[in-house]
């Protein structure tokens, strides 16, 4: 396993936020979590991801204990995030941003062949290269979010939401995206409310429940599941 999560507590405070949440990532997987707003799916990745640390459990990545470690040391070991809302530099352009992906980064050649490769993935973005980024459409946004989490050569990938306020067939395409990502060798946890969408291109999924892992089982199994189905895939 790359990652694994083992009865995590987070809190807020003193709010209970993750309530034993337990969860692998195996090389190679697209693995999704869904649930209701509120449910946890942000607070776990960022459990995982150094901005909030749990306070029981643990979180191990790549055989490493990561449970303490500051966000800054978490990118470097090979995790990497496209957040909610994308949180671009909005006065910075397309290409500044993608370089702030790359900062703890000294390969020069191999931060202009991952930049090359962002283009190619998003020809969108090579089209844009020095707009500013706040003066893009929210789809650009997203794709530039992606574009700097890869920027960092992550050995996982975190999404949260990619599709929020986006046009579907903006979302198709991101989804697209996805999938070659993946197919290229990077692992992804996936957050998304579009639970449809995300149980097609996940091998597994977690249903979140107010901090707790009510169902896991894979892609498959969930999007048949008749409890998922009603709650999640919005079907009578």
């Amino acid at each position: 396993m790359i990652l694994t999560l083992e009865d995590v507590h987070t809190y807020y405070g003193s709010i209970h936020a993750l309530k034993g949440v337990s969860l692998e990532v195996d090389e190679g997987e697209i693995v999704t979590l869904i649930g209701a707003n509120g449910a946890g799916k942000s607070t776990t990745l960022r459990s995982i991801n150094g901005l909030n640390h749990p306070r029981k459990g643990s979180i191990t990545f790549q055989g490493d204990d990561i449970t303490s470690e500051a966000p800054h040391n978490i990118v470097k070991n090979g995790i990497a995030q496209a957040p909610e809302g994308r949180k671009l530099f909005p006065r910075m352009s397309v290409v500044e941003n993608l370089e702030m992906g790359a900062f703890q980064r000294t390969d020069r050649q191999g931060i202009k062949e991952d930049m090359d490769h962002v283009f190619t993935l998003f020809p969108r973005l090579a089209e844009r290269k020095s707009q500013k980024a706040g003066t893009m459409s929210g789809g650009e946004q997203q794709m530039c979010a992606i574009g700097r989490a890869m920027m960092a050569r992550p050995k996982l990938l975190l999404l949260d939401e990619p599709s929020m306020g986006l046009a579907p067939v903006l979302v198709e395409r991101i989804f697209e995206t996805l999938v070659e990502i993946n197919n290229e060798g990077t692992p992804i946890l996936l957050v998304e409310q579009n639970a449809l969408m995300a149980l097609d291109i996940a091998k597994r999924g977690y249903v979140l429940e107010t901090g707790r892992v009510a169902l896991a089982d894979d892609a498959k199994s969930l999007r048949e599941n008749e409890q998922v189905r009603k709650t999640y895939l919005g079907e009578d």
